[in-house]
């Protein structure tokens, strides 16, 4: 009982309170908020957010809105309760500032974010700074989260090699040096050298050891140890690495690994110097032109693998023409990624046109259109998924081009317009909750919706309604998978 009067207390006082303010300053006094004189002072301070933490609490019990509290991890949001907030200009925990919303500062309620970043000079107070430069300190810890390890990189650069390995509160510390392990073979820790940290604790640079193995990256700061959701080299759902046979774990397409495609076209594959595991498709050849538009070139520029046979019914359970879904468990399909390595030369560089990554069902696109077992309504091959509506085998008219997909364009987001990779392999990450555009970068109108949406997969680099720059990419790609990111 004590707990739940704690959180209607706390909230229904911060929430009143916030409401009051509301309706003041947008109805009767809009932007009249001032600051007021004096000196502020702090009673307590409550919680809302769920993850802080209350000395009062067995260290075994789950935080609950409205409590007290005495520290706090980065982001969290609470509210000091005192008297003559609205005196306060300036707010420091330890010594990062906190960004302050007058739309949430009262005489007696003053609700903030604990600041993102890790502090230097930890003192375990806040600062609260008044109109006439005097400061008040309130006792108060912040409590920096073990590291979080987001991304890599390249999850496929070779050992020996420098990679960054991406994430928040990765910190060094002189007492507590940071330490980066990979895995071996045997599945034993083996360190990596530190080479640079990021001063915004963001990144850290690492040269991946000798004999580093497929695995997880464990990360250890002076706060606590994490470890990776995603896997180095990693080989776990593999749907097409373009270099063994279907064996279960991938597919490779054409005769002898010479060509990758399951549809109209075959993309030529390459295995060379610029290689980052064997084999990989190359997309465009650099004479191919992409217009500012991102003109339909299906032929230089697009990747198909449409599930299915030219059997009467389609074989979708085995062989080249497999169902990805029969390949890899898409069934929580909420929690994955879809992962590829890709490299782009500085002198090929890609400034139109969008990379549309489209999974689609057995409803939506097959190999032949002929019967597939279980199945009342198969599709035949056609591409209106990227130029709109398509009039299925029972006479019903199916807008493709709404189904939802990925939108893959970096160089819209460059300042100069123009993306390239230096020639390096990097690893590119989509979540699939994000396959949710149309062909023209609107919203869908269907998006996934079972494991069994995942039967084919398209990319095509084509239109999507943004305006580039004429060029004549070349888009290498390797190691395209659906893994967990959680």
């Amino acid at each position: 009982m004590k707990k739940i009067n704690q959180y209607t207390k706390g909230l229904l006082f911060a929430v009143l309170a916030a409401a009051g303010l509301t309706l003041t300053s947008c109805k009767d006094q809009p932007d009249k908020y001032e600051v007021a004189d004096g000196t502020p002072s702090v009673d307590y301070i409550r919680c809302l957010s769920t993850e802080i933490t209350s000395s009062r609490d067995a260290a075994d019990m789950h935080y609950t809105n409205g409590e007290l509290v005495e520290q706090a991890s980065p982001q969290s949001t609470i509210a000091l309760i005192g008297s003559n907030l609205r005196s306060v200009v300036r707010v420091f925990f330890n010594d990062k500032e906190a960004v302050l919303n007058n739309s949430y500062i009262t005489d007696n309620v003053l609700i903030v974010d604990v600041p993102k970043g890790v502090p230097v000079d930890v003192t375990d107070k806040i600062y609260l700074y008044n109109n006439g430069g005097s400061v008040t300190t309130v006792d108060f810890k912040v409590v920096i989260p073990a590291p979080s390890i987001n991304t890599m990189s390249c999850e496929y650069a070779k050992p020996g090699s420098v990679a960054k390995v991406i994430g928040e509160y990765i910190v060094d510390n002189a007492n507590t040096p940071l330490e980066v392990y990979f895995r071996n073979a045997a599945d034993q820790d083996v360190a990596a050298d530190i080479i640079e940290v990021g001063a915004d604790n963001s990144y850290v640079k690492v040269r991946i050891p000798d004999d580093a193995a497929e695995g997880p990256i464990t990360m250890t700061t002076l706060y606590g140890t994490s470890t990776s959701a995603f896997y180095y080299q990693d080989s776990r759902g593999t749907l097409f690495n373009f270099d063994t046979p279907y064996d279960g774990q991938g597919i490779v397409l054409g005769v002898n690994g010479t060509k990758a495609g399951h549809g109209w076209h075959s993309r030529e594959i390459f295995n060379d110097g610029t290689s980052i595991s064997g084999n990989y498709l190359q997309l465009g050849d650099g004479s191919a032109k992409m217009d500012e538009d991102g003109g339909w070139d299906d032929s230089n520029f697009a990747f198909e693998y449409w599930c299915g046979s030219w059997d009467t019914p389609q074989n979708i359970t085995s062989g080249d023409g497999i169902a990805l879904y029969n390949l890899q468990d898409f069934t929580k399909w909420e929690n994955m990624d879809l992962k590829f390595e890709m490299c782009i030369p500085s002198s090929s560089a890609w400034k139109a046109g969008t990379m549309q990554i489209a999974f689609q069902g057995i409803d939506q696109i097959t190999l032949s259109g002929n019967p597939v077992t279980g199945y009342t309504n198969v599709a035949e091959p056609q591409a209106y998924i990227f130029n709109g509506e398509w009039a299925g085998d029972k006479g019903v008219t199916f807008n493709l081009g709404k189904f939802g997909r990925a939108m893959y364009r970096p160089w819209a987001t460059s300042a100069s317009g123009s993306y390239d990779t230096g020639g390096e392999w990097v690893t590119v990450r989509i979540p699939l909750t994000d396959f949710s555009y149309d062909r023209e970068s609107g919203a869908a109108e269907k998006k996934f919706s079972s494991y069994k949406d995942f039967a084919s997969l398209t990319i095509f680099v084509v239109a999507g309604g943004v305006k580039g720059k004429e060029c004549t990419p070349i888009i290498k790609i390797d190691n395209i998978r659906v893994v967990p990111n959680k």
